[in-house]
């Protein structure tokens, strides 16, 4: 699986503090516990089941300047949470999307797209077990899943407090959102719209602001002596 905007914007947008312990599940080849690790987490551990992804996370881990604090574990979520007794500031996760959908011939892409080793309500369920008592459940969901999951961890005890919905171009319907939640109650959470482009291959002002410093393409605008 390609890495896509929506999951880099995701990924650069996450509530993560310095010195915070993450949790990335279903971590893919690492990149959104290297964000983590970028934007200062103190530990990231990335949790990944299918093997020749989890070498590629290992493998980006070392090459990291980041690597003393990334570790990537082969493991289902599930039996990891069963193991863990630790508790995480930050659990993020780029679920599969699909459920009851028509699947592709790649194994892989079966695995990264559809839910088959991982049902919403499990990831909830682990998110609530694991997540310390301040700590945030971010997520990002296609849009006809995410009332659906709101509902479920509202069920769990954890309450949703920032949605924010991203979308191509401001005439675009918007097909995913990244979702926050915490076990503290608001009676205020935060709903806001990104639009990602102004034009063909042209960034808007707020997602710019967001990817600046992980798309070579911009270093290469502000300094043409970098290649990219």
């Amino acid at each position: 699986m390609k890495i896509c905007t929506d999951s880099l914007l995701f990924g650069t947008m996450m509530p993560v503090k310095p010195k915070d312990k993450v949790l990335d599940i279903g971590a893919g080849t690492g990149l959104l516990s290297l964000i983590a690790a970028q934007f200062g987490a103190g530990s990231v551990t990335g949790v990944e089941l299918m093997e020749d992804a989890c070498r590629e996370a290992a493998e980006n881990f070392e090459r990291s300047p980041w690597s003393d604090r990334l570790k990537a574990v082969r493991q289902s979520i599930q039996n990891f949470a069963d193991e863990e007794t630790g508790r995480y500031n930050l659990i993020v996760s780029n679920p599969p999307f699909f459920e009851n959908h028509l699947h592709a011939k790649e194994p892989m892409r079966n695995a990264a797209r559809h839910d088959g080793h991982l049902k919403h309500a499990e990831l909830i369920k682990i998110a609530e077990q694991l997540l310390a008592g301040e700590g945030s459940f971010y997520v990002l969901l296609p849009i006809q899943s995410v009332s659906g999951f709101i509902r479920m961890c509202l069920q769990s005890g954890l309450y949703l407090r920032r949605q924010t919905a991203l979308r191509g171009y401001a005439h675009s319907a918007i097909k995913v959102t990244a979702l926050t939640f915490g076990r503290m109650r608001t009676d205020q959470p935060v709903f806001e719209t990104m639009t990602i482009y102004d034009a063909q291959g042209v960034y808007s002002a707020a997602s710019r602001a967001y990817l600046a410093d992980f798309l070579l393409r911009f270093a290469a605008h502000e300094n043409p002596k970098v290649c990219g």
